[in-house]
């Protein structure tokens, strides 16, 4: 394979949508990167673009559409684009028909072919049955994230049906990978030295479900817990019915897994979680909330919101401020409700205008600005173990890095203003928090810590 490439071998990844997709493209990077294919350190450059799509939701098809068009006016004479994922997968005949330019379609279960792909003189589409694609073995895997953290996808697809979501149609049923393989993965990403690894899929409560096993996930986190190292591990995502007692329990003694969750809720009055199809009633919510919060006091919760599904009333609408007001949360997703037409709720009676879904977004979102800079305040004067990542895109100044209660990508940083105690990157310091900036805190470097010392100022 590799006596093919003469000239012409530099490629160009652009990945759009969730960190599974993200691994996904890690999968085609390293497959190439084996066959001798170089990356290209600019668009201008590449022979090949690759760009992974998200078709999930209409604002994300169109991004991903306004994408292929950008690398398609912008690539050099003689490149070629290759598209690939979720799109590709549930729209391929109208995206093939609306940009007839580009070289080659893969299918989101089609990750493997990436080769054969960029290596064919011909036009071609590789678009099995498979919609979802989960890496084992010994495929190679070139992680594209800053070196001290990776993600490590466990399962695609998914058993739940809410009203809202299409993800079953375009990723397919639940399929886990074994727990071999994921411990396998786990201790290589270690071994490269990462240290926190981000647990994601669909839903990680249903871990194993697809093979009939029982307490999948506590099993999994049980086998990573007895690996005599120190790293963060991080849950992306789990609902509320599945932070369990075996969970909690998990959470209290082992402070390498970050006290940090990601629980979706999308709302809280209990007849639209009934019509969204939701598992969890609104006294289960509250009640998962409070638990976490008396017997995990630092833990920082985040959750998704949405306005607007078909038949928000009103009053509905104020029950869900008044629970963003009420309910301690420390981040919060806003989204609102995209009309799909495979969705069941699609189908459903009194959809709402998108002026009274736009008031409604904005309302909840000055709300929630409002209890996150409370929330933020109450750090001032705490030290923090933090992951110094960098300059601050703004100021060589500043520098950027998140504590345990931040995800990449998704929250808020930690904005140092003095880090003159900082010798490298991606190392771990403790940082006193002297202000706050919205959803940013402000600090300062007290001092270099070891990893067992960054577990240590995780509270009890």
């Amino acid at each position: 394979m590799v006596a093919k490439i003469l000239e012409g071998n530099k490629v160009h990844f652009t990945s759009l949508g969730c960190a599974r997709n993200l691994v996904d493209s890690e999968v085609m990077l390293g497959i190439l990167l084996k066959a001798g294919y170089e990356p290209a350190q600019t668009l201008e450059e590449a022979d090949f673009l690759i760009v992974n799509t998200c078709g999930f939701l209409a604002e994300s098809r169109k991004e991903s559409c306004d994408t292929i068009d950008l690398l398609l006016k912008e690539k050099k004479e003689g490149a070629k684009v290759v598209v690939a994922g979720c799109m590709v997968q549930k729209y391929g005949p109208e995206i093939k028909e609306r940009f007839p330019a580009v070289h080659y379609f893969l299918g989101s279960g089609d990750m493997e072919k990436i080769l054969e792909a960029v290596q064919t003189p011909e036009s071609g589409v590789a678009v099995t049955s498979a919609r979802s694609y989960l890496e084992s073995g010994e495929i190679p895997r070139q992680i594209s994230t800053p070196k001290h953290y990776a993600y490590l996808k466990i399962a695609e697809g998914c058993m739940k049906r809410c009203a809202f979501c299409i993800i079953p149609n375009i990723k397919g049923p639940l399929r886990s990978k074994s727990q071999d393989q994921v411990l396998k993965e786990f201790h290589t990403l270690l071994n490269q030295g990462v240290f926190e690894v981000i647990l994601i899929a669909q839903d990680l409560g249903d871990y194993g479900k697809d093979r009939k096993e029982v307490d999948g996930l506590t099993t999994l986190l049980r086998s990573m817990l007895e690996v005599k190292k120190d790293f963060w591990l991080r849950l992306l995502y789990l609902y509320p019915d599945e932070i369990t007692e075996e969970i909690l329990q998990l959470l209290e003694s082992d402070k390498r897994i970050c006290r940090y969750l990601d629980m979706p809720i999308q709302h809280i009055n209990p007849r639209i979680l009934k019509a969204m199809r939701r598992k969890t009633s609104k006294d289960q919510i509250l009640t998962t909330i409070g638990e976490l919060r008396k017997r995990l006091p630092d833990m920082m919760i985040r959750t998704s919101l949405m306005v607007g599904f078909p038949g928000e009333t009103d009053e509905e609408f104020e029950e869900l401020v008044q629970f963003v007001k009420d309910v301690p949360l420390d981040n919060i997703g806003i989204f609102k409700y995209s009309r799909e037409e495979e969705s069941h709720s699609a189908k459903l009676p009194d959809h709402i205008s998108e002026e009274v879904k736009q008031k409604r977004f904005e309302r909840l979102v000055k709300t929630q600005m409002a209890q996150v800079r409370k929330r933020n305040k109450a750090h001032i004067g705490k030290k923090l173990p933090v992951i110094v990542e960098g300059y601050h895109p703004e100021s060589n100044l500043l520098m950027r890095g998140r504590f345990y209660g931040q995800c990449p990508e998704i929250d808020g940083q930690v904005i140092i203003n003095d880090g003159r105690k900082v010798t490298a990157f991606g190392k771990l310091y403790e940082v006193e928090i002297t202000d706050v900036a919205d959803y940013d805190l402000i600090g300062t470097v007290v001092a270099p810590l070891r990893k067992r010392e960054s577990l240590c100022l995780v509270s009890s």
